[in-house]
C-alpha cells in the first residue's frame, strides 16, 4: 500500500537522518522507519482511547454515561 504524506523539509531532514543512522543507507531504510513511525503513533494512540478498539462499537460506549444521574431524555434536553 501506498501512503504520501508531506512533511515540513525541517522535519523531513530530521527524519531522514535518524532513519538513516537506524536502518542504514540501504534501499527502504525510510519505509522501515516510517512504518515504524506509525506504527508505533497508532499503538499510543489506541491505548490512550482504548474503547475505540473494540470489535463491537457499542460496546465501546456502553457504560460510559454511568456515572451521571439523569435520564436519556434529560441528557439530550441539556445537549440542546
Amino acid at each position: 500500500m501506498v501512503v504520501k504524506v508531506y512533511l515540513d523539509e525541517e522535519l523531513e531532514a530530521r527524519f531522514r537522518k535518524a532513519a538513516m543512522e537506524v536502518y542504514g543507507y540501504s534501499r527502504g531504510s525510510l519505509n522501515s522507519a516510517a512504518e515504524e513511525a506509525i506504527h508505533s503513533w497508532v499503538s499510543d494512540y489506541e491505548a490512550q482511547y482504548e474503547y475505540f478498539t473494540e470489535e463491537d462499537p457499542v460496546d465501546s460506549i456502553r457504560g460510559l454515561l454511568d456515572h451521571m444521574n439523569k435520564g436519556s431524555v434529560e441528557l439530550q434536553y441539556k445537549a440542546c
